[in-house]
């Protein structure tokens, strides 16, 4: 067995290289400032959302049509409780990074009204997530019922966490909806910025490795398989070098689009028309047409039996889906 250890005298040194560490950068800590929402409460918050949104799947789970208000009614004052008081800190944090002095009043009225109509929003949100989680039945020949995409399907969790952290950012909340969709993406592995517009009936099939950027659209009945980006081209820089934000850096998908495994589409200037379909590991960073599919030459495959080496042809282009 080891010895068991002791700092001793050592601790006063200890302490103040620590502390001169703090001291010398100010990006990684967060010293002398009041507000910082908390992490673990948002995700509690992420959890509560769910088996509000999709109840008897998540939490509780002996609920019946006569014990489900009573449910949601202690539900409801709970989850409300701690949003308010996320989105109450979420808001001052911003106003003490932009150097607004005040007691914090004014961020306690807005962040009433935003979790109010949040949670006002919530049965419209649902109607939505419906017709996602029948978008991934219907997509999936492997799906057995609705009940196993919405408890198993990792493209179904990412989507509705995303739906619900559009919301709070679409009201102007900052730092908790991209709270809420990392935590989806550590979860999923799949990355939606809470800024993206997405239409209804969205499928993510596999889900894994998928990124969608900040400034995509995505129109309605739109599919994606694993490992698609939807990502920006390049980034225009200010005069010192800094990355200018806020400007459209990412595709636009039009309705009923298809993008196969490992495809890239990249610019903001990029629309894929009305029933597109990109195959599997396209790189594209040009529009398509409505109905147009975009397919690359397959590389040419070389097989090697007990007699050598022989070179067989990939036979051109690639068959959808490839």
């Amino acid at each position: 067995m080891p010895a068991e250890f002791e700092i001793g005298p050592r601790l006063p040194d200890l302490v103040e290289q620590m502390a001169a560490s703090y001291r010398s950068d100010p990006r990684t800590h967060h010293i002398d400032r009041r507000f910082l929402p908390s992490r673990q409460e948002i995700i509690e918050i992420m959890q509560l959302l769910l088996e509000l949104v999709y109840p008897g799947y998540y939490g509780r789970q002996d609920l019946t049509s006569h014990n489900v208000s009573y449910h949601v009614g202690e539900l409801l004052p709970k989850l409300g409780q701690k949003l308010c008081r996320q989105v109450f800190h979420c808001l001052c944090y911003q106003d003490e990074l932009e150097g607004k002095t005040q007691d914090g009043m004014p961020c306690q009225k807005r962040a009433r009204e935003i979790t109010l109509s949040f949670l006002d929003d919530i049965p419209r949100i649902r109607e939505m997530l419906a017709g996602d989680v029948q978008a991934a039945y219907d997509g999936d020949p492997a799906a057995v019922n609705t009940d196993e995409v919405i408890i198993a399907y990792p493209g179904v969790m990412a989507v509705t966490v995303y739906r619900l952290a559009h919301e709070l950012h679409e009201t102007g909340v900052p730092l908790m909806p991209r709270i809420m969709t990392e935590w989806a993406h550590t979860m999923t592995g799949v990355d939606i910025h809470p800024g993206a517009k997405i239409g209804r009936n969205f499928f993510i099939d596999h889900a894994t490795g998928v990124v969608i950027g900040e400034t995509t659209e995505i129109g309605d009945n739109v599919k994606l398989y694993q490992g698609v980006t939807l990502g920006a081209q390049s980034f225009p820089k200010d005069e010192r070098g800094r990355i200018i934000r806020g400007y459209k850096r990412h595709p636009t998908l039009k309705d009923r689009v298809t993008i196969y495994a490992g495809a890239t589409v990249l610019g903001g200037e990029t629309v894929l028309g009305e029933g597109c379909t990109v195959n599997g590991s396209v790189f594209l960073t040009k529009s398509a047409p409505d109905g147009c599919t975009v397919a690359q030459k397959l590389p040419e495959l070389r097989y090697r039996d007990r007699n050598g080496a022989r070179t067989v042809p990939s036979g051109g282009e690639q068959d959808e889906g490839e």
